[in-house]
């Protein structure tokens, strides 16, 4: 494949903007905390984004009466970074694949708040913004994308299937450029699904270590913008990228991580990179029990033991940001092969039984080639990419 990155935009817990968060990253500094953007009675750590929606609406540009869901705040936010690295000429196909699991839910909690109380009470147009796709239309609008546009929501593996969606198009030649990715913002819906499943660590989570007790939710929003043009301007490339799925649980992985090693290999194959090759991998990593050991079990039977000092979870800085998490942690796998970086894990200190160590102080002045970044959701969903220097 020769689908090349020509432009990346991030926003998480440990910044706003590729800048902040790779400077967050390299001092190891995480974005983790008290929540503090809406009442709650479920006491935990979240990953915020340290910007009320009023000053988001600022840097944006939006007048504060406008109802415009936290989701497409934050999105527009990182996708106009990402737009902004190329000047595409009017003749070009530009479309945009975003994804998201929340979309306006922040807006409807508030709106069904008054609602319950007094059925006339609540303002109507704050439910409009509900549906997922209405973030991706706003955020096509900011970025003047007015071509193909559609919205992905597969759990967390959402955003790394926007990215395969939009270089198979690339790959068709049904587009010139594309941008892809996905937002999510934090709520109280997602915070109680969480917690109801008992998978929420109440102390900032640790990835992949043995005493690890769950996962940190986060928000965030992340875009790559490829192409197949012939640019001078492309910061590394999408070599390989594969999803599959081992139907194996609603909510649950499979103990022997049959959807994952089937994803790593594949992309693998795509690429056309040996697993010895793979210079860093980006872990899925959440934290929680049945995840970790999941992808501790597929990792083995791909790389065999060949990962010593390969492999972190970016989780532990942003907590996980669900359909934006593959787009996040993409926009850091580019950083890592421009930056030649491996991220540490932090709070890493014990491998599982039988496990793998991880990471756990930054490297830099490295030579990174090649970088897995694996995404896997709900129901076995299970999604790799491959980002080639």
């Amino acid at each position: 494949m020769n689908i090349k990155i020509c432009g990346i935009g991030v926003v998480s817990a440990i910044g706003i903007g590729c800048r902040e968060s790779l400077d967050s990253l390299l001092n190891q500094s995480c974005g983790i905390d008290r929540n503090t953007l809406f009442h709650t009675t479920i006491d935990v750590p979240v990953g915020e984004v340290k910007r009320s929606n009023s000053e988001l609406k600022n840097m944006l540009g939006i007048p504060q009466s406008q109802s415009i869901s936290r989701t497409a705040l934050l999105g527009a936010i990182a996708a106009r970074e990402a737009m902004s690295a190329v000047a595409i000429a009017s003749d070009k196909r530009v479309g945009l694949i975003n994804s998201t699991s929340v979309g306006g839910m922040d807006l409807s909690e508030e709106f069904y708040r008054e609602f319950s109380i007094n059925k006339a009470r609540g303002r109507l147009r704050d439910i409009i913004g509900h549906d997922c796709a209405t973030s991706t239309d706003f955020i096509a609008k900011k970025c003047n994308i007015n071509g193909f546009r559609t919205t992905i929501s597969t759990a967390c593996s959402s955003a790394a299937n926007a990215i395969i969606m939009g270089a198979r198009m690339l790959e068709c030649d049904m587009l010139d450029y594309v941008l892809v990715g996905g937002s999510d913002a934090l709520c109280r819906f997602t915070l109680n699904g969480f917690n109801s499943l008992m998978i929420l660590d109440k102390e900032l989570c640790r990835p992949f270590d043995r005493s690890r007790n769950g996962l940190n939710l986060g928000e965030g929003a992340g875009y790559l913008l490829l192409t197949k043009e012939p640019i001078d301007e492309r910061l590394c490339i999408l070599s390989g990228y594969a999803n599959a799925n081992d139907a194996f649980h609603q909510t649950a992985s499979s103990n022997d991580g049959e959807g994952a090693f089937i994803a790593m290999s594949e992309a693998l194959k795509v690429a056309h990179v040996e697993a010895k090759e793979i210079d860093y991998i980006n872990l899925h990593g959440t934290g929680t029990g049945n995840n970790d050991l999941s992808e501790t079990e597929a990792i083995k039977r791909v790389f065999a033991h060949d990962v010593a000092a390969k492999c972190s979870s970016t989780k532990s800085y942003t907590g996980h940001t669900l359909a934006a998490s593959g787009g996040v942690e993409a926009v850091f796998s580019v950083l890592s092969i421009m930056h030649g970086v491996r991220y540490a894990s932090l709070r890493f200190e014990t491998p599982i039984d039988n496990g793998i160590a991880l990471i756990t102080e930054t490297q830099r002045g490295l030579t990174i080639n090649h970088v897995l970044s694996n995404s896997f959701g709900f129901g076995g969903n299970c999604s790799s990419l491959i980002f080639s220097k």
